[in-house]
């Protein structure tokens, strides 16, 4: 275990913002499974538990790196049997840090998944982007995500409330704290 020492700062995370992603991830996972999908965790973390093995094998910058640490988080099939590939992403605000468009581009590349934005500031909570992701301004393109057509969340348990109400409860609630940081 000599040279790995270093390899696991480059792996350790913000515990607190790993914890409220796998939150964001578990909200979307359980909202699209309740309207009827199939739902397959698919990601990086997922797929790759031992990285720091794997990592040892390829450059995580390569072409094959990349692929690798872009890998969606879902594979969800909706109720047509119409497979989707879909990254979660959790953000305090519904704005968008600089080094997203980076991640955007790399998801865009080699998976053109759906991303479905979760945020506890301001509704609607769960907003869906499908590539290309940005218009020429760099702005986001997104919509609410229960207007969505393809996971027939409309008239769903995203409409009725209970997922804001979970959002407030468990992630919201860390906002005020955090804004001051």
């Amino acid at each position: 275990m000599n040279g790995d020492k270093n390899q696991e700062k480059v792996f350790i995370k913000d515990p607190e913002n790993m914890l409220k992603g796998d939150m964001a991830q578990s909200l979307v996972e359980n909202l699209l499974r309740g309207a009827g999908n199939q739902v397959y965790r698919f990601g990086y973390e997922s797929i790759l538990q031992n990285l720091t093995q794997v990592n040892k094998v390829f450059d995580r910058y390569s072409d094959v790196g990349e692929q690798i640490r872009s890998i969606p988080d879902f594979l969800i099939v909706n109720k047509d049997g119409k497979p989707f590939l879909v990254e979660v992403k959790f953000r305090w605000q519904p704005v968008w840090h600089n080094d997203d468009f980076k991640k955007m581009e790399r998801i865009d590349h080699f998976w053109k998944a759906k991303i479905i934005f979760v945020n506890c500031s301001e509704k609607p909570y769960f907003r869906i982007s499908e590539p290309p992701y940005i218009d020429e301004q760099k702005k986001l393109i997104s919509k609410p995500l229960f207007e969505d057509t393809n996971f027939g969340l409309k008239d769903s348990a995203i409409e009725s409330g209970m997922f804001d109400n979970l959002v407030e409860k468990y992630l919201s609630v860390t906002l005020n704290k955090n804004k001051t940081k």
